[in-house]
């Protein structure tokens, strides 16, 4: 019997099904972003963001986004959606960032906030469970932070991840899956992946959290073994050996015997063979206990950084459980704009050089015909200086006795 065909667009509405989107944001509604971010009010000093999709964009409405707008300013604006925890799923963080200003020295990163985080007073001492995303200062600093909270401490990834400097809009996307591996993505290709445990140098404190928990189980042997003690009596029919020497081999004590476990009404049964105490240390918790990726409470999403030069634009978020929507969505906004977006800016920079050459031409036409005035102004001023000086001459001679001569007999000198 033939099966039919399952239609491409009835697999892709599964799959769109199946996968949890706990926040995503376009700004595709206008200025009703504000509804939905808290700009917070714990310095009056913190910068301001608008809508925006910046110089040169792929498509005008498509690439607006959250843009940075002051020199100089720290930042702290966030956006909240119904808490979750990630615990025994995947998590994805995915945003886009657009340094159209060429970042010399700022954050481009995102924060990922417990629920109960206060958004009006959002600062850089709120606690966050996770902080990714660019960030640059100066020639030294072009790195992707991935830092992650874990036992009231923050953990940053030993690993240097270079992002990117360039103006243009890329996509970053963080996956940290339930088997505590982890993989960074930059414009959908995998830049950086491994295991949590050692690309965070958590070897270390994973031994003090393994040795703590074996102290604990041998604390907790030995109350055992205490009250195991009472369930124990002394083998009455037991005989010291003929060849024991009480000399070598110390006072002779009988061995120790465990009470059988019976029923109301029936009779232990006789026990010959000696029982050995013993109890295995061993603790399988502590493995379940070191997860750093799992969160309880995640409830929150923002923005809180410093910046030199303002004009980044940040747009596209997305946090999932399901890394092939988070591929999907990547595909069908940055990847749908990100080609017309260096078109545009191709077409800006040419005529960025024509207008510079064309003012270099006036310029130059301009200085050709000052020179020209200035040669000009120069002639009439050296003919100007010849008949001031031949009038003074004139004026000096009629000053002379002779001064009362016919004008014929006057003597010009020039």
């Amino acid at each position: 019997m033939a099966v039919a065909p399952v239609p491409l667009w009835a697999v892709c509405v599964l799959r769109v099904a199946l996968a949890t989107v706990y926040f995503q944001e376009e700004f595709l509604d206008g200025e009703r972003w504000r509804n939905r971010w808290v700009q917070s009010t714990n310095d009056s000093q913190f910068g301001h963001f608008r809508l925006s999709s910046g110089k040169f964009y792929g498509h005008k409405e498509k690439d607006k986004g959250l843009q940075t707008t002051q020199n100089g300013r720290f930042y702290a604006i966030s956006a909240r959606f119904k808490p979750f925890s990630n615990k025994g799923k995947t998590l994805v963080v995915q945003y886009t960032v657009k340094h159209e200003q060429k970042m010399d020295c700022g954050g481009g990163y995102v924060k990922i906030f417990p629920a109960d985080v206060d958004q009006k007073n959002l600062n850089g001492k709120s606690q966050y469970y996770i902080m990714f995303g660019p960030d640059i200062c100066g020639f030294d600093i072009k790195k992707v932070h991935v830092i992650l909270h874990f036992k009231n401490q923050y953990h940053s990834n030993k690993k240097s991840i270079r992002c990117k400097v360039d103006g243009f809009t890329h996509l970053y996307a963080l996956v940290l899956r339930p088997d505590l591996t982890y993989e960074v993505k930059i414009d959908g290709q995998s830049i950086e992946s491994g295991d949590i445990e050692y690309d965070w140098n958590l070897t270390s404190l994973k031994k003090m959290e393994k040795s703590s928990a074996e102290s604990k189980d041998w604390d907790q042997a030995k109350d055992d073994k205490s009250q195991d003690w009472e369930k124990h009596f002394l083998d009455a029919s037991a005989s010291k050996p003929s060849d024991w020497n009480s000399e070598l081999d110390g006072d002779w004590q009988a061995p120790m015997l465990q009470k059988p476990p019976y029923q109301d009404g029936l009779k232990p049964e006789g026990i010959d063979k000696d029982v050995w105490l013993h109890q295995k240390l061993k603790n399988t918790h502590y493995l379940t206990e070191y997860d750093l990726s799992e969160f309880e409470n995640i409830g929150a999403i923002g923005l809180e950084l410093w910046q030199v030069r303002s004009g980044t634009i940040f747009d596209n978020f997305l946090i999932t459980d399901d890394e092939e929507y988070a591929e999907n969505f990547g595909k069908a906004t940055w990847g749908e704009t990100k080609g017309p977006e260096r078109e545009m800016d191709a077409i800006q920079a040419k005529e960025e050089v024509k207008k510079a050459r064309e003012e270099d031409e006036e310029e130059l036409l301009m200085g050709r015909g000052r020179q020209r005035q200035s040669a000009s102004r120069g002639g009439a001023e050296r003919e100007g200086d010849t008949e001031s000086q031949t009038g003074s001459r004139l004026r000096a001679l009629s000053r002379e006795p002779n001064a009362g001569l016919e004008l014929t007999n006057w003597e010009i000198v020039t």
